[in-house]
């Protein structure tokens, strides 16, 4: 089978467009922003349109600044949703509950963890993250 790489903005809209009409996608991302719990370019992801989301979920959110964000919800206020990814020490997102795209349902086939006690060790990340990226190159 043949690998694609597409431009975030091409592919995403068209994910964006199958989990609107009820289906499953799978991808697999890139980038090292949910490390631990999604390593960029080896796991895939499965996303499908749910009608709840909750802290702890991951979500697909396509933000107002145009970029595309695969991040975990660390807060809701009404309709906005705070979303912050688990290999990121600072910085998070903010955007609608109707900016999700979707939401992860599986990792590698599996049910994603819920992060809440990643969440409770924010201050620790550094160093966390620091010995995972250094026992993860043997």
């Amino acid at each position: 089978m043949d690998r694609k790489v597409l431009p975030n903005d091409i592919l995403l809209a068209e994910v964006g467009t199958l989990l609107g009409e009820g289906r499953d996608v799978s991808l697999t991302p890139l980038g090292r922003s949910m490390l631990p719990f999604i390593v960029g370019g080896k796991d895939t992801v499965t996303l499908r349109k749910l009608a709840t989301i909750r802290v702890g979920d991951i979500v697909l959110a396509h933000l107002a600044d145009t970029r595309y964000v695969l991040h975990r919800v660390i807060s809701t206020d009404g309709d906005t949703i705070t979303l912050m990814g688990d290999g990121n020490l600072v910085g998070t997102e903010r955007c609608h509950k109707s900016d999700i795209l979707g939401t992860v349902v599986s990792i590698n086939g599996k049910k994603p963890a819920k992060g809440v006690i990643w969440g409770k060790l924010k201050p620790f990340r550094r160093y966390i993250l620091a010995f995972y990226k250094r026992i993860r190159r043997f």
